[in-house]
């Protein structure tokens, strides 16, 4: 029986939506197989939490924990962290100096992939196509007219560095761009600001499944807000239709390019792409390495479409992780 550390919690404003994937994970754990150990991490303590809700502090210098005066060890870590330090490479560093495997991809591609800039700079020369876009860091002099003349209006001001839609806005008018800037900051201290692409917006899964990369069933997000943001991604503000209403060709350019970027990457473990497509082509918006993965969450529901359940996805990410 391997014991399987899930890490859940993090040091974000995902914290809350990574505790439910966390226990979904736990719960759908193939029990035969493995025994699932909940990992809480956040900037405060890095604990084990039982059944009971008891804690047991999380000795850092080899991630073990001791209960009752017994030593536990981890076989190996289920990545459940949203945002840092889960998603960022911080945590894959970390277990790779240990010499733990963990089910996320390595620490390069978490890192490259969770800075939305660095990730379409590297994808662009590969023929992929994105948003026009500009970037600041924090204290940089702000040409509000020029990066409007770049971006045009309505653009979208994003955090650079976050996942789950925190301090993002849309910004329609000259006077909403500075309180715009301001709210990404908040998350982050770098933004991109992305030219407003007018089409579908789709969501693709992309996994190595027993072996083989393979792109799940595309889900296409229709919001009622005015774009997918928390409250539509998290709180029921949106629809999300699986497999996606777009025609075969469509489907088949779409999952191509997602796959293409994935090996490109040289990725493992999941990803989730979005894109919105525009006058018959895909435009990339981002990667997730770490997606949610509550029983509402995409890709659980594209692995459904799919056939594949919870707990074949879980068993087929921890061997995947076991026999790197």
């Amino acid at each position: 029986m391997k014991k399987v550390a899930i890490i859940m919690g993090g040091y974000s404003s995902e914290y809350q939506i990574s505790l439910i994937s966390g226990n979904v994970v736990y719960q759908f754990l193939d029990q035969n197989k493995y025994q699932g150990y909940r990992i809480h991490i956040f900037k405060e303590k890095w604990v084990y939490v039982d059944d009971n809700d008891n804690e047991y502090p999380i000795d850092r210098n080899d991630f073990s924990t001791t209960v009752n005066g017994e030593k536990i060890n981890f076989d190996v870590v289920f990545n459940a962290i949203h945002g840092t330090p889960g998603e960022d490479g911080l945590m894959q560093a970390y277990f790779e100096l240990l010499g733990i495997p963990q089910n996320s991809c390595d620490y390069y591609q978490a890192a490259l992939t969770f800075n939305k800039r660095d990730l379409l700079s590297v994808l662009k020369p590969y023929g992929i196509k994105t948003a026009t876009s500009c970037y600041l860091n924090l204290g940089d002099e702000i040409n509000v007219d020029a990066i409007l003349k770049t971006v045009g209006l309505p653009c979208f001001v994003k955090p650079n560095k976050s996942g789950s839609s925190f301090g993002i806005s849309k910004v329609k008018s000259k006077e909403e761009f500075l309180p715009a800037i301001e709210t990404a900051y908040k998350e982050d201290n770098e933004i991109i600001i992305e030219s407003f692409l007018d089409g579908t917006e789709v969501s693709v899964g992309v996994i190595n499944y027993k072996g083989t990369v393979t792109v799940l069933p595309i889900t296409e997000i229709v919001s009622e807000n005015d774009f997918f943001d928390y409250e539509a991604k998290y709180l029921g503000k949106s629809q999300e239709i699986t497999p996606a209403r777009i025609s075969p060709e469509m489907t088949e350019k779409v999952s191509a390019v997602a796959k293409k970027a994935y090996e490109v990457l040289k990725m493992s473990g999941f990803s989730r792409s979005e894109f919105i497509i525009v006058n018959g082509e895909p435009h990339m918006l981002e990667m997730n390495t770490i997606p949610g993965l509550t029983t509402e969450s995409l890709i659980p529901q594209q692995a459904k479409e799919a056939g594949i359940s919870l707990t074949d996805l879980f068993t087929n990410a921890l061997e995947l992780a076991l026999n790197k």
